[in-house]
């Protein structure tokens, strides 16, 4: 059986027929706050098409926030992305959000006492494995080839090849050595184009650096 050299269309919400469970996001996203590379897919029997709004959560344009998730990254059922307007306001007696509800409750409010919890954009790295309902709190990220354990709620940033686990998650082990992790980090293969990854799947399947560096 002969295979396409050019892999699957990145465009196809559904590359596995069959399986609409698995679902390409790219073509899926539709908030200009939201950025997801090609071949990221995220894997949910139930509308994996609403990912960002089931997944993506307190995520407002007023707050100014983004999540930018790289390619070639895999995403498990229930993976939720806590944005940064889920803060309140730390500096009173009280975090009740009075503001929100109106009818005189938003008199004297200063949207400004939210920017203590304020903690910027969210970033997850290319090929970047997250496991089953693991939760990432706003303004972490997420290096490049890490994996992230399931049920793990993510509070800082995590290195590039780390693997990480728990609540709060720490780094459990490294993936490669430094000396390889910073040679994968230069050879940067989610950069190929698509007939140059496919041309080379023996190679990334190996985990033999040297023989990735070699790659034509």
């Amino acid at each position: 059986m002969s295979f396409p050299m050019h892999g699957p269309d990145p465009m196809n919400p559904h590359p596995m027929p069959g399986f609409p469970r698995v679902c390409f996001l790219k073509p899926v996203i539709t908030r200009s706050n939201i950025e997801v590379g090609e071949y990221t897919y995220y894997d949910d029997p139930d509308e994996p098409e609403r990912f960002e709004d089931r997944n993506v959560l307190y995520h407002y344009d007023f707050t100014g926030d983004r999540l930018v998730i790289g390619r070639y990254c895999a995403l498990a059922t229930g993976v939720r992305f806590i944005m940064n307007g889920a803060n309140h306001a730390l500096g009173g007696v009280t975090t009740y959000p009075f503001q929100i509800f109106g009818s005189g409750w938003e008199a004297g409010f200063d949207p400004e006492s939210l920017d203590s919890g304020y903690r910027g954009d969210t970033v997850v790295g290319h090929d970047v494995w997250i496991g089953t309902q693991a939760v990432i709190m706003p303004g972490v990220t997420i290096g490049h080839g890490a994996i992230v354990g399931s049920y793990s709620v993510v509070t800082k940033d995590v290195p590039p090849y780390a693997i990480v686990a728990g609540n709060p998650a720490e780094v459990r082990k490294m993936r490669f050595d430094a000396k390889a992790v910073a040679a994968l980090l230069d050879i940067a293969w989610w950069d190929w184009p698509a007939d140059k990854v496919t041309r080379n799947l023996d190679a990334l399947r190996s985990g033999d650096v040297e023989r990735l560096r070699a790659a034509r």
